[in-house]
């Protein structure tokens, strides 16, 4: 749920995405499933970013079901509590199956349960996915104005740290 700005400081950096990620997520899970979930979230999250499309997505998801035989999203039972694998089965399921920012996030958070969570996911793909100007314009309006500004301060702030990595690499 917190991993969103370690996906952008690293952009570009899989050596400090992985390490970063896990240093995070850590902070309240620390167990191998929920570390190549959140992982998985990640890598999801640049390449959508980088503009490959709900494809690469797809692929990193097969990958973690490869490895996660119960996190298969394809067959989804319909529960949304918060246990991993439910959450990203609900996640996934409806991030594949919606076409729109706004489709996406709402059929996702309707399912309940732990929705501030698989909301939080699901809009990060979906955000990753459609952009800004996706983002339907009353929702915008409704963010608290300190939040909302934080956010445009915060984001920049992060993608630069990844172009400042970039250039210690090279």
């Amino acid at each position: 749920m917190r991993v969103l700005p370690v996906a952008l400081a690293t952009l570009g950096h899989a050596e400090n995405a992985k390490a970063w990620t896990l240093a995070q997520c850590h902070i309240t899970h620390h167990h191998p499933l929920s570390d190549d979930v959140a992982l998985t979230l990640v890598h999801m999250t640049q390449a959508l970013l980088r503009g490959r499309g709900k494809e690469a997505a797809r692929e990193r998801s097969a990958a973690l079901a490869s490895a996660h035989p119960e996190a298969e999203f394809d067959v989804y039972r319909g529960k949304c509590s918060a246990y991993v694998v439910e959450t990203m089965q609900t996640v996934l399921h409806f991030y594949f199956r919606t076409q729109s920012f706004g489709e996406c996030l709402i059929e996702t958070v309707n399912q309940g349960g732990d929705a501030d969570t698989t909301g939080a996911l699901v809009g990060m793909l979906a955000g990753a996915t459609y952009g800004l100007s996706a983002i339907p314009k009353d929702w915008l309006a409704r963010l608290d104005r300190k939040v909302a500004a934080e956010i445009r301060l915060q984001v920049p702030q992060l993608l630069a740290l990844s172009a400042r990595n970039e250039g210690r690499a090279a």
